[in-house]
């Protein structure tokens, strides 16, 4: 195998592979990148066999040919490159190592043979349709914060994606996230062929690399969707990764329907008092108390050994004073997703979830559970 490539697209097709390489793992072919030169481009491939990424650059090819190599070092080998640099890769035959020249710089790595390598397949029957990259990326954005790190609660450690049916009757396109405490829903219209998806788990880790391949599209991307694997295309990078096996809980029996006190205040000034009032609450519950009476919030902690701390902002509330507690941490995660510049709370009581609103965005839904203040 030898070819010349230009260090940038290079640097691109490595940086939109290696994250999905485990840096430690048991068996080594699983640290390398499969790289397979064939006439005029550069296929790159990575996999620690539940997600796998390909992505290709444009390259000069004069031998083609297949071999793997470790990720991580060249990724790191290419980024320190010079920028605009003409990149020269060749696999020595007798030394069976990979060379790396541009300028005067000349490396050599250890490689695999590319037989080794194990690679995903599509599944048959998959689900398939197209999804401006912006607005699958706002799918992500408003939900993934609330996935479950617990790794007991399995079936929870991923979104929810599914086509279900908005209050008008309308076939939507709906991603749902929570780890029991919190919950975060986000919807947009069907697109062309979504329709038929029926509810699969897409995994934390995957939702992450979606997430960073979706970064800066503005194209359509075309997504794949099987019993047990999920499929992004987006130009000539694609992400395949297998699906959680479990089922997500009824999430509409926890979405509260007659909360009927509204309190609408400015999001800014609440995140930001919420952020100062909590810099005293305790490490582990980080609860502050809401107050909350007609045209006044008062956010409270007081803890007796990391301090109290109180403060007071305005507030469109018209029901009877009401006190609820909530984990700091939470209320800035909803808040980070609020694109108004108000944010509504809809309370039942004190001992009931609180159903949050963007009075700008009527597609997005969070619920978040109470403390004990």
């Amino acid at each position: 195998m030898k070819l010349t490539i230009e260090r940038g697209d290079l640097l691109d097709a490595l940086s939109h592979v290696q994250n999905i390489v485990e840096r430690r793992t048991t068996i080594p072919i699983l640290s390398n990148v499969l790289l397979e030169a064939t006439q005029g481009a550069l296929k790159l491939t990575a996999t620690d066999l539940d997600i796998e990424a390909v992505d290709s650059a444009l390259a000069n090819v004069s031998r083609p040919g297949s071999v793997t190599a470790p990720a991580g070092t060249l990724f790191d080998v290419v980024r320190k490159l010079p920028s605009g640099a003409e990149v020269e890769l060749e696999l020595n035959p007798e030394s069976q190592r990979l060379t790396i020249a541009a300028g005067r710089s000349l490396f050599e790595l250890p490689t695999l043979p590319a037989a080794d390598f194990q690679t995903m397949t599509p599944d048959e029957g998959a689900v398939s349709f197209k999804i401006a990259a912006k607005d699958f990326a706002r799918l992500i954005d408003k939900t993934r914060f609330a996935i479950s790190t617990e790794e007991t609660r399995y079936y929870l450690n991923g979104i929810y994606l599914h086509a279900a049916k908005a209050d008008d009757g309308s076939a939507v396109l709906r991603t749902v996230a929570t780890d029991g405490h919190r919950l975060a829903l986000a919807e947009l219209k069907a697109p062309k062929g979504a329709e038929k998806l029926t509810g699969v788990i897409v995994p934390r880790k995957t939702v992450g690399e979606a997430r960073r391949l979706l970064d800066g599209l503005d194209e359509d991307v075309e997504i794949e969707v099987s019993d047990t694997k999920i499929i992004l295309r987006a130009g000539r990078a694609v992400l395949t990764s297998k699906l959680i096996d479990g089922s997500f809980p009824d999430y509409a029996r926890v979405i509260p329907k007659g909360n009927d006190k509204k309190m609408t205040v400015d999001n800014k000034a609440f995140e930001a008092a919420v952020d100062r009032v909590s810099t005293v609450s305790a490490e582990r519950s980080r609860s502050v108390k809401l107050s909350v009476s007609n045209g006044r919030l008062t956010l409270a902690v007081n803890h007796a050994e990391t301090g109290a701390g109180n403060e007071e902002i305005e507030a469109e509330y018209e029901s009877e004073p009401m006190e609820i507690g909530f984990n700091a941490k939470y209320l800035l995660d909803i808040a980070g997703q609020i694109e108004s510049s108000e944010v509504e709370f809809m309370f039942n009581d004190p001992a009931s979830p609180a159903l949050v609103l963007d009075p700008s965005d009527d597609s997005a839904r969070f619920v978040v559970m109470p403390l004990r203040v």
